[in-house]
């Protein structure tokens, strides 16, 4: 499948990491890089419903209409899938954002089959909030 380059740079990276232990520890190590969100940004509005763990996404608009994110969560691998998720999404328009086929870059990421039940069902919850404001948006 072919991916927008942002993507496919960020499949190449882990594509140098030899298995799922190297994976994770990468996955951590971007979430620990993840600046901090204020206590007054963590609250009802952006916590993504549907994670175990606690996670919020701060959204704001660009000038030119493209969508920025900045997220937390309170457990570190799941602060790791907020970082991964972000550099999906975040700083992209509306319409590349519906564009991307979340499940498949997961895949290709190698991280879908190593993620718990609980912990996909979280991913699935964040790129659910990111695509709906990225209908509203659009529309």
């Amino acid at each position: 499948m072919s991916h927008p380059a942002h993507i496919q740079d960020l499949i190449d990276d882990f594509a140098f990491l030899d298995d799922w232990e190297d994976r994770y520890v990468h996955v951590i190590e971007l979430g620990k890089a993840l600046p901090e969100l204020s206590t007054q940004e963590r609250n009802e509005t952006t916590k993504v419903k549907g994670c175990v763990s606690q996670v919020w996404l701060v959204k704001s608009v660009s000038d030119d209409g493209r969508l920025i994110y900045r997220g937390d969560s309170d457990a570190h691998i799941v602060k790791g899938l907020v970082a991964v998720t972000l550099l999906l999404y975040s700083g992209q328009t509306a319409q590349a954002i519906l564009d991307i086929d979340a499940k498949a870059v997961f895949e290709d990421l190698g991280l879908a089959e190593h993620l718990s039940m609980q912990r996909s069902n979280g991913l699935a919850a964040m790129v659910a909030r990111i695509q709906s404001d990225a209908r509203a948006l659009a529309s």
